[in-house]
């Protein structure tokens, strides 16, 4: 088979005992797979850091769709059936949980304010902090 830049390889790192566990704890509430997760966070690394990113070709560690395709037949997989409202929890995770936890973190730091005034959370000083 010719490589056409989509066949598949294997990388390897070695990191600290305590960083595997948080990165897949993270992964499982992501309900995500290891390869997936550290994947999708280096791209979205390389993203941070490249002046003119490169689109991600890579068709993901998972061929067969897309990351959002491959949760929703993971989670049927691991049930005999589920309900929309049941497809949605599992895949909105703790959603909620880390939004309150990032909203108060970002109050407390004084970036954000909830407004009673204006109906909701606004910045406070620009995107960077900035006024």
């Amino acid at each position: 088979m010719a490589d056409d830049g989509t066949e598949r390889t294997v990388v390897k790192t070695y990191i600290p005992k305590y960083q595997k566990e948080e990165w897949q704890a993270h992964a499982d509430e992501l309900d995500m797979s290891q390869s997936e997760f550290v994947r999708s966070m280096v791209q979205a690394g390389r993203r941070g850091f490249e002046m003119n990113p490169v689109e991600d070709h890579s068709g993901g560690s998972n061929p067969r769709g897309s990351d959002l395709e491959t949760r929703v037949l993971e989670s049927l997989a691991r049930e005999d059936n589920m309900s929309w409202d049941e497809l949605v929890e599992r895949l909105a995770g703790n959603f909620e949980d880390r939004l309150d936890e990032v909203l108060n973190e970002l109050q407390a730091k004084n970036r954000v304010q909830y407004s009673g005034r204006h109906g909701g959370y606004v910045l406070v000083g620009g995107v960077d902090g900035d006024e």
